[in-house]
């Protein structure tokens, strides 16, 4: 979970996609009350982990299938969540702001529906021993990430903040190496989640120092993650759009108000995953999913603008990008 951000050089694979590929999910399958449902897929952007709770809960409790779909979840793969979206290979998927951003500026038809949490929770960790308390505390160090060019810019521009000069970090690539194993072989600091991995530390008696992101920057308070789906679906089968994120907000709002049972229903669908960090990292993200949000999942204009602004700042994007087409609150439940 701490490998959050999409491979920026995949998202350029995606422009010539097409939206199609849906006709071999219309077949209707028969639940026990012999009605009809619809079979649809959702992409999980990573390994199951409490940021995909509500989907579980979701179908766990028949949320789906009181909406008439048969929700089948599955992994990325090696072709990543937002290919399989944007293509129509899997209707919706699990995705983020900044990934969503970089696509659609190459003509990718992906759109956000519902902001799985709402605030941006990530930002650099580090072993309370290695003494990195603030931006200007990286020059020195190493830190160790996935090799977009994301990362630096993000690093840059809190540097900046305290006068500090990034040149003086070295950046190494790290990978898919798990950030524990990072910190105490030739790594620093990296970029986490603490809803996961901070929580892992605090299990593992670890203490961390965190150098969050809207500290220091409302324009990188952005969404991640994000429940996606492509053009043609909403312009085609809204219904089913609709009937989708109304089932997903449900089980999110069952997860905010009993995160001891929805973690329990995650524990049930991934058996391999840790239960004590699922229980403590989904205590944790209750309060998180709709925070100060007048209703789960709603997005703002503004945070869209934001972050696409400051990406634009820092010369990653190449391309228009109007952020009125990346996200809709339409099919949210009023």
């Amino acid at each position: 979970m701490n490998k959050f951000l999409p491979l920026l050089t995949s998202l350029f694979l995606l422009a010539g996609c097409g939206a199609g590929g849906t006709n071999e999910k219309e077949e209707a399958s028969k639940n026990e009350g012999n009605e009809e449902l619809k079979k649809v897929s959702v992409v999980l952007d990573w390994t199951p982990n409490t940021n995909h709770t509500g989907l579980y809960v979701a179908k766990e409790k028949g949320y789906f299938k009181e909406q008439g779909l048969d929700v089948e979840i599955i992994m990325p793969g090696e072709a990543g969540a937002d290919k399989l979206v944007a293509s129509g290979k899997s209707e919706f998927g699990v995705s983020y702001q900044e990934g969503i951003t970089q696509a659609r500026v190459q003509g990718v038809p992906i759109v956000s529906v519902a902001a799985v949490i709402q605030h941006n929770t990530s930002g650099f960790a580090s072993p309370e021993a290695k003494n990195i308390k603030t931006p200007k505390d990286f020059e020195g160090k190493t830190y160790g990430g996935w090799g977009s060019p994301v990362e630096k810019a993000i690093i840059d521009s809190l540097m900046k903040k305290e006068n500090a000069d990034v040149n003086k970090v070295d950046i190494v690539n790290t990978g898919d190496t798990d950030f524990f194993t990072s910190v105490k072989r030739d790594i620093d600091f990296a970029w986490i989640y603490y809803g996961w991995t901070g929580i892992e530390a605090e299990l593992r008696n670890e203490k961390l120092n965190m150098v969050y992101l809207t500290e220091y920057s409302d324009k990188l308070d952005y969404y991640t993650p994000v429940l996606t789906t492509n053009e043609k679906m909403i312009k085609e089968d809204p219904e089913t759009v609709k009937a989708f994120v109304h089932a997903a907000s449900k089980g999110y709002q069952f997860a905010i108000k009993n995160p001891a049972d929805a973690a329990d229903m995650l524990i049930k669908s991934a058996p391999d995953l840790d239960a004590k960090l699922v229980k403590k990292s989904q205590e944790w993200l209750a309060a998180k999913y709709q925070d100060d949000a007048p209703r789960w999942g709603e997005q703002k204009l503004e945070i869209w603008k934001n972050y696409s602004d400051w990406m634009t700042e820092n010369k990653l994007l190449e391309g228009d990008f109007d952020p009125e087409t990346a996200f809709t609150n339409e099919f949210l439940p009023k």
